[in-house]
């Protein structure tokens, strides 16, 4: 069998490989965010505020590429 011949299996390892990933942090984020991301609401500063905007901020980006939608819209 060619290296030619093998790159569709190999590329399907790797596409399920690294969808696995995104599924374990997809579930580990939604772990944390039912846990408020570990935050006490009598302990909420602007700091806490600003780390979630940041985290959304990356998030849409990520969405946004996946959709079209934002800066990626045709």
């Amino acid at each position: 069998m060619t290296r030619r011949a093998t790159r569709p299996a190999e590329a399907l390892d790797a596409f399920i490989a690294a969808k696995r990933d995104i599924d374990t942090m997809l579930a580990r984020l939604t772990a944390l965010s039912a846990e408020h991301f570990n935050a006490q609401p009598d302990e909420i500063t602007w700091g806490h505020v600003g780390t979630l905007e940041h985290y959304r901020a990356r998030l849409r980006e990520i969405t946004d590429a996946a959709f079209g939608e934002g800066e990626h819209a045709a």
